[in-house]
């Protein structure tokens, strides 16, 4: 006897999409810590960011250009373990905007991640945080639609306009971060275990200096971000504490665009045999002793 057995045809292709854990929805903002936020604040400006707000009780400054926020912290101190912040700028610290900032801390923890002891002062916001590579933090906040954690911490600049434009539709792309040698696989796992990140093909490469391992947020598509993990050079003596967060990159539908319109405002672009501007990304120069910003093509606004 023939029998025909039944199969469920939706099944056949079914999409499994990313997990993502703790509800990840992109990057609110990135901090860096500095003695000198003024001089900070003058690269900042030429790369299109606003002074928009100033924290009520430290000495920190609020910039924005669209959707991009970045801290400028020069409040000591400024960093955790009591470090106060160097001449030369760091990122102190990437905020991850999720679901649930208490109940993604405390998955953070149960899997093994180190919490930052809080340091709320009154009437601050208690934003938990957990340690990331380096001296860096990585918060978690949720308050960043109708209402966000800048309404209680900052005060406004009078007369500034709080939403400036972006520079040709600038938006966060994600971070490039230095590790020890062997450390790929260690990094990689911890942003999988604790976030959901995933590898990205090494056919699916972005920007103008594609090494190293390029994790993918499980953010939907429109606030996904991505994290570039980049070992020592061959032969390089290897030092734990070059580990940290080494530059910001930015996305934009056009690069070559955006990169003259930076330049009219006196940013300056590494052009050399190695590193070039071109349609699918550029650097810019290295401010400060550690600031540079890298433009990659993405079409999202």
């Amino acid at each position: 006897m023939n029998t025909v057995r039944q199969t469920n045809t939706a099944d056949r292709e079914s999409i499994t999409p990313a997990a993502n854990p703790l509800g990840l929805d992109g990057i609110e903002f990135i901090e860096y810590a500095t003695s000198k936020p003024q001089a900070l604040g003058q690269v900042l400006e030429m790369m299109g960011f606003r002074p928009v707000a100033r924290h009520r009780s430290r000495e920190v400054l609020l910039y924005r250009q669209g959707a991009i926020h970045v801290i400028v912290n020069a409040h000591a101190p400024a960093l955790p373990e009591g470090e106060a912040a160097g001449d030369k700028p760091v990122i102190a610290a990437v905020a991850l905007r999720v679901r649930d900032a208490a109940a993604a801390y405390r998955r953070a923890l149960d899997r093994g991640a180190w919490a930052v002891p809080s340091r709320v002062e009154v009437m601050e916001l208690n934003i938990p945080a957990i340690h990331g590579v380096g001296t860096s933090r990585l918060y978690f906040v949720d308050r960043y639609d109708q209402f966000s954690i800048y309404d209680v911490d900052f005060v406004p600049i009078p007369g500034v306009d709080p939403r400036p434009p972006a520079v040709a539709g600038l938006h966060f792309f994600g971070v490039v971060q230095y590790i020890g040698n062997d450390r790929v696989d260690d990094w990689s796992e911890f942003y999988r275990e604790l976030f959901g990140f995933t590898e990205l093909p090494a056919e699916q490469r972005f920007g103008i200096l594609p090494k190293g391992r390029i994790l993918q947020s499980p953010c939907p598509a429109a606030s996904r971000f991505y994290i570039q993990l980049i070992e020592p050079e061959a032969g390089v003596l290897d030092v734990e504490d070059d580990e940290g967060l080494q530059r910001v990159g930015l996305g934009t539908a056009d690069v070559l665009a955006t990169v003259a319109e930076l330049g009219k405002r006196g940013v300056e672009f590494v052009e050399s045999r190695g590193v070039h501007t071109e349609d699918r990304g550029a650097l810019t120069r290295t401010w400060l002793g550690g600031v540079s910003f890298e433009l990659v093509h993405d079409e999202r606004g």
